[in-house]
């Protein structure tokens, strides 16, 4: 019969820890002082650090921390919140920046909403946002569905609806100054050619704002087209062959299928294109200066006539923070809808509930 293998036995750990405290205890008194009893207390052998001292280390590191932000506080102080409430105290005042300002209370708010000019100023932006925001949100949606397709040199193309909105708006009045001149422009010339009589175009008060909101959109819709087209390709294709296979058309499937996937997206389009568009001046100061007559005259070049054309800044603050109450509406009016359809989609299914 083999011999079995002797069975391994794992040693008591502890029983061999108590031997070691009663030896251990039993040292300390033979010593016979009170320092053995000390050190045998569990974590004495670590330091504990001084509430002085960790009160000076937390102190380091905040002004550590204070050292690296303070520049981008300093600059935030400097180019917002200090114009902000200072252009609001103006608001209230008489001031040219030159003489010693004069309180008037809403004095300057009363003498705007009786400002023909003003008035003129708001219409043309209304007309300006009402052509251009439109125009820009569904020519970028028809080209970004053109783009969304396997074509021949798509990125080229892709590439070159951007390539206009990089270029800063003073560049492209310039450019569009030059084409549209009356006189010497290439845009006449072309008409010439093709038997038709020459126009005005930044000349006449009847085509010139139309003729910015064409520049403006050459220029915009290429935004509109990136973020368009950057929605497209996140839409399932499972969904849209779903529907293919459903016997949904070109327009249903627009309709019911991409529309509704592209709606956060068309959402924010108009929001941001709403705000850009009644905020436009760069153009305007470049090829009209608010003219003919005053028939590209929009508001923030209303502005900047009155603060440092006319020098009545008071005047000028007074129709910013109107434009800034304008812009404030029309960034809260999405939030406003979106919190009632939530409030009436809770109030639904609690009623379902019930």
């Amino acid at each position: 019969m083999p011999r079995l293998p002797t069975p391994l036995t794992l040693p008591d750990h502890g029983h061999e820890h108590n031997e070691h405290q009663d030896n251990t205890a039993g040292d300390h008194a033979a010593n016979g002082n009170g320092n053995g009893a000390r050190d045998a207390a569990p974590g004495a052998s670590g330091k504990r650090p001084r509430p002085g001292a960790a009160r000076r280390w937390l102190r380091g590191e905040t002004a550590t921390a204070w050292a690296f932000v303070s520049p981008s506080v300093l600059i935030i102080l400097g180019l917002s919140v200090i114009p902000v409430a200072w252009s609001l105290l103006l608001s209230f005042q008489a001031d040219d920046l030159v003489t010693p300002s004069r309180w008037v209370g809403l004095g300057n708010y009363h003498a705007l909403v009786q400002d023909p000019h003003f008035s003129q100023a708001v219409r043309n932006t209304l007309l300006y946002t009402v052509l251009y925001v439109p125009l820009s949100i569904g020519l970028g949606l028809l080209l970004a569905l053109v783009l969304n397709q396997r074509i021949r040199l798509v990125g080229v193309y892709r590439t070159l609806m951007f390539v206009p909105f990089v270029i800063s708006a003073t560049a492209q009045g310039v450019l569009f100054s030059f084409i549209l001149d009356p006189e010497f422009g290439a845009a006449n010339s072309v008409l010439h050619k093709l038997g038709i009589s020459s126009q005005g175009f930044l000349s006449d008060p009847g085509q010139s704002l139309l003729i910015l909101v064409a520049i403006s959109l050459w220029s915009g819709t290429g935004f509109c087209v990136v973020v368009t087209l950057a929605a497209l390709q996140d839409v399932s294709p499972s969904l849209i062959e779903a529907a293919r296979l459903d016997g949904a058309g070109r327009g249903h499937l627009l309709r019911h299928v991409i529309l509704p996937a592209l709606t956060p997206v068309i959402v924010f389009l108009l929001l941001w294109q709403t705000i850009n568009a009644l905020q436009v001046f760069d153009l305007v100061y470049v090829t009209t200066k608010g003219g003919p007559l005053g028939s590209t005259t929009v508001i923030v070049y209303f502005i900047w006539e009155q603060a440092f054309k006319n020098f009545t800044a008071g005047y000028g603050a007074a129709a910013a923070y109107a434009l800034a109450l304008a812009l404030l509406l029309v960034a809260a009016v999405p939030r406003v809808i979106r919190a009632v359809r939530s409030r009436r989609e809770n109030h639904r299914l609690e009623g379902a509930a019930r």
